[in-house]
């Protein structure tokens, strides 16, 4: 009796592991961040694009287990942006107005294409795709936003046929798009 009851501790301690495993990668990837950037780039900047590492994360890893990004996410970064733009506005105001100007481009570009292939393909794509990427576009800003989304879908679209050649998916099924979105982001932050 005592091993069945040794042997279930030791099933759920692996559980547990599992369910926070994900969530290890996220400091990681800020602490590199920090490292490569910090002597490249503006405090200012460096924060947006800590923030948008941290959200990216959150959307990818919930669009893994859901096959959805909740509003709750967008709001979240959306929020963060705002308050994270307030006093920039206070500190440098001509350098906040040309970064809002961006930004607004930015989520045009991001929002709008991700909403035209949304309509487009009778919702092939999702419509926490579209706001997650129009909130990106915030971050990111016009010179941002493309790479990410050139990036996300090439890698999307190579593993999706990988996954239909290996028939793993079938070519109707739906794939979560954020973690490749994601990794655009990561490409973009890294290399820009």
């Amino acid at each position: 009796m005592g091993q069945i009851s040794n042997h279930k501790l030791q099933i759920t301690n692996i559980s547990r592991y599992r369910l926070v495993l994900p969530y290890i990668g996220l400091p990681i990837i800020v602490a590199a961040l920090l490292f490569v950037r910090l002597t490249r780039t503006e405090p200012f900047n460096l924060l947006l694009y800590e923030l948008i590492i941290v959200f990216g994360y959150a959307a990818a890893i919930l669009d893994l287990k859901t096959k959805r990004i909740p509003n709750s996410i967008v709001l979240a970064m959306f929020a963060a942006w705002v308050f994270t733009m307030t006093p920039m506005l206070f500190v440098d105001t001509g350098a906040a107005v040309a970064l809002l100007k961006d930004s607004a481009l930015g989520l045009a570009i991001g929002g709008g294409l991700f909403l035209l292939v949304y309509m487009i393909s009778r919702k092939g794509l999702g419509g926490g795709d579209v706001k997650f990427m129009a909130v990106t576009g915030l971050y990111l800003g016009f010179g941002g936003i493309l790479p990410v989304m050139f990036c996300g879908t090439v890698l999307a679209a190579i593993t999706g046929l990988a996954l239909i050649m290996l028939k793993k998916i079938g070519r109707k099924d739906a794939m979560p798009l954020a973690p490749f979105l994601y990794m655009g982001i990561l490409i973009t932050v890294f290399l820009s």
